[in-house]
């Protein structure tokens, strides 16, 4: 059976109906607010992972490579702020953009069923960065492949923003979208440079 791609997977997971909420009740009394998942604690990064721009690029390829099984979502974590999103954009066949915001617990969430199934292996073969002072950009070119050496079964874009706090890199934002006969990635995004 040929294997489907992670984007139209997550595609498919996206669609699954959200259970409605429940009718509201009559106001209780005050209580203190349980906190949002934004504020929970962070783990701590590996300092290799988050000393550089091209340090933690790489970081965020490598955690979501592997084998079929578990991930590192503890280091997933601690390479973005808390707020962070993560946005996939896919076309349908009748060419509507379909699009997806996630958290990082959302994306674990939805990914998990996928990389304990399969191998998914990704990674960058381009980065073009542009910096000021503690922002920067990088549209990072991607290939993935079910196998770590095997031929890739699609590329696309990474758009990946990120800040620097004084010490470390965080990565804010990774807005994606797959090449496709209709959508060829352009030559100046096959070669790259770094910023670090």
């Amino acid at each position: 059976m040929k294997k489907l791609s992670l984007t139209v997977l997550l595609f498919a997971l996206s669609t699954l109906a959200l259970a409605q909420q429940q009718p509201a009740k009559p106001p209780a009394p005050p209580a203190a607010p349980a906190p949002p998942a934004a504020t929970e604690t962070k783990p701590a990064a590996r300092p290799d992972d988050v000393q550089s721009i091209s340090a933690i690029v790489n970081a965020v390829y490598d955690v979501i490579s592997g084998p079929a099984g578990e991930r590192d979502w503890n280091r997933f974590r601690s390479l973005f702020i808390p707020e962070a999103r993560l946005i996939f954009n896919i076309a349908t066949p009748k060419g509507d953009v379909v699009r997806r915001v996630m958290s990082t617990g959302d994306y674990a969430q939805r990914t998990v069923p996928i990389f304990m199934k399969e191998a998914f292996f990704e990674r960058g073969i381009a980065n073009r960065v542009d910096r000021f002072g503690h922002i920067a950009q990088v549209f990072s070119t991607y290939e993935s492949r079910h196998e770590k050496d095997g031929a890739p079964f699609a590329r696309g874009i990474n758009s990946i923003q990120l800040v620097y706090d004084g010490q470390r890199w965080y990565i804010v934002t990774i807005l994606w979208d797959q090449e496709s006969p209709g959508n060829k990635i352009p030559e100046q995004y096959l070669t790259g440079t770094s910023a670090d």
